[in-house]
């Protein structure tokens, strides 16, 4: 943990603008606090997600156009809110977050956050491919308040709160399936959301999409999995189907599987599975043909799954 109560009074504000940099992305921070000013931050990873505890003095935080033109970061950042309020702006909406509630944001469009007074919030940094592979394109549902009173929303939220106390307390390999779990019920809460906004046609799409991938991700282990099956369970035809998937310079076939393999890569290397065979690991995830798997992992990951699972 990083805290500035430790630091001269008059120096609080420099040493969090670096200890904020160096957390999360290039940001601004302002503050007319002075000397009062203070914040603590804490964070693990677990993967390719940062989980960020930040309690903190009222203050402006920044990410500017000229921030971004000199970084290569694309993140989605979810915000817990534990304590207090605060606003986020972003894409021209406004959000107002209480206790309870959360927003997204995104790291390659500007935003501003704004804390009137002391806070404390848990954030979810993600890749934005996470996400965008759950549920498609959401950049409408930036700076939206998500509240407790939906309760998908609200389930969201407490798991999501109750991952960030738990993730240290785990095996890696626990933490990276609550992890999973936690981004499917964010999928799902976006979705919900994109879907109540019909007849946009956008949103539209992006609810067809998201549906689409969720078939797909919960019926991996099937070997006949395909997408004439995959589009009738969604009532669309195959056609729209693979233009959905076109749509995010993907199809169905290459993206069940990359699918499959990060999950025969994720158990490969989960000591719970060490006694069983490549092969089951891999025909458990639909696969039906060792050789063509490992072939397959190796031009995807460099590596053999033999090699991968020898050197986890």
């Amino acid at each position: 943990m990083l805290d500035t109560r430790s630091c001269l009074p008059e120096r609080r504000l420099a040493v969090w603008q670096d200890i904020v940099c160096d957390t999360f992305v290039g940001l601004d921070c302002k503050s007319d606090m002075r000397g009062a000013f203070w914040g603590s931050v804490s964070q693990s990873r677990i993967g390719q997600i940062a989980l960020t505890e930040v309690d903190s003095t009222a203050q402006r935080v920044f990410r500017t156009p000229s921030r971004i033109a000199r970084a290569s970061e694309d993140f989605v950042l979810m915000a817990l809110s534990n304590n207090g309020v605060n606003g986020v702006f972003q894409d021209g909406r406004e959000a107002v977050v209480s206790a309870g509630q959360f927003v997204i944001y995104d790291t390659t469009r500007p935003y501003e956050l704004r804390f009137d007074d002391s806070f404390s919030q848990t954030i979810f940094q993600m890749p934005r491919k996470l996400l965008q592979q759950r549920v498609g394109s959401f950049d409408s549902l930036t700076a939206t308040t998500f509240a407790g009173d939906r309760p998908l929303e609200r389930l969201t939220y407490d798991f999501a709160r109750n991952v960030s106390k738990t993730i240290e307390l785990v095996d890696p390999a626990a933490a990276t399936r609550l992890l999973d779990q936690a981004l499917d019920l964010l999928a799902m809460t976006l979705a919900e959301r994109l879907h109540a906004r019909l007849p946009d046609q956008s949103a539209h799409r992006s609810a067809l999409l998201y549906r689409l991938k969720n078939h797909i991700l919960t019926h991996l282990s099937d070997p006949e999995l395909s997408l004439p099956r995959a589009a009738a369970a969604v009532g669309i035809s195959p056609r729209y189907a693979s233009d959905l998937m076109a749509a995010e310079q993907s199809s169905f076939r290459s993206y069940v599987q990359a699918q499959r393999l990060e999950r025969c890569k994720r158990d490969l290397a989960d000591p719970a599975y060490q006694a069983r065979h490549i092969g089951e690991i891999a025909f458990a995830w639909g696969f039906n043909d060792l050789a063509h798997f490992s072939r397959i992992f190796k031009q995807r990951f460099g590596i053999s799954p033999r090699e991968w699972r020898e050197h986890k």
